[in-house]
C-alpha cells in the first residue's frame, strides 16, 4: 500500500517485488511497475502474494541515522497512540486537508462505540480501550466519516484496509 512517514515512503527503497498469483504462477515486478502513489500500489488492484521484496538502501553515517531513528520514536511516542491497540493511521491524509483536524474539530475526539475509540491523543486513529470487536470499529468508521461529511463537506477515505465481510 506503499507506507510511508516523515516524507518517505516505502517506494523510494523498493527494487523488485516477487509475488504468486492465486493460481501459483510467479512474478517478479520491477519498482517502475509497482503503479506506486499514494497509500496504493498495484497490489490494491490485483490480487498477489508477496513472497520477497528486496530493499536498495544507501549508506549513511551510523550515528546519523540512529539520531534520526530516536526523533522518529520520540515523536511517535509523544503525537500518536502507540501505548494502545490499535491497526495504526486509519485515515488518509485528505488532497486539501488534515483529517485528524478535522475529526477533532467535528467533536469525535475521545467519541466511542463499545470500546472503539477516536483516539484522544490522534485524532487520525481509532484505538481499542479493551474489547472492541470490528463491528465496532466499522460502526465507529462511519460514524466519523459520516460526520465529517456532514460538518465540513469532505470524504475521508480509510488508511487500514478491511478484508473480509462487513
Amino acid at each position: 500500500m506503499n507506507a510511508g512517514a516523515h516524507g518517505k515512503e516505502i517506494k523510494d527503497i523498493i527494487k523488485t517485488v516477487k509475488c504468486v498469483d492465486y493460481q501459483g504462477n510467479e512474478k517478479e515486478f520491477l519498482k517502475e511497475e509497482l503503479e506506486f502513489d499514494y497509500r496504493t500500489s498495484r497490489f490494491k488492484k490485483e490480487k498477489y502474494i508477496i513472497t520477497e521484496v528486496t530493499l536498495e538502501l544507501q549508506k549513511g553515517n551510523k550515528q546519523e541515522i540512529k539520531e534520526k531513528m530516536e526523533q522518529y520514536q520520540a515523536y511517535r511516542k509523544e503525537k500518536q497512540p502507540i501505548e494502545m491497540p490499535s491497526a495504526g493511521s486509519t485515515f488518509k491524509r485528505g488532497a486539501d486537508f488534515i483529517t485528524a483536524k478535522l475529526i477533532e474539530e467535528a467533536g469525535l475526539k475521545g467519541y466511542r462505540v463499545g470500546d472503539a475509540e477516536v483516539s484522544v491523543k490522534h485524532s487520525g486513529f481509532v484505538v481499542n480501550k479493551g474489547n472492541a470487536t470490528a463491528k465496532d470499529v466499522l460502526a465507529l468508521v462511519e460514524k466519523i466519516q459520516k460526520t465529517v461529511y456532514e460538518k465540513f463537506s469532505k470524504k475521508i477515505e480509510l488508511e487500514i484496509e478491511v478484508i473480509g465481510e462487513k
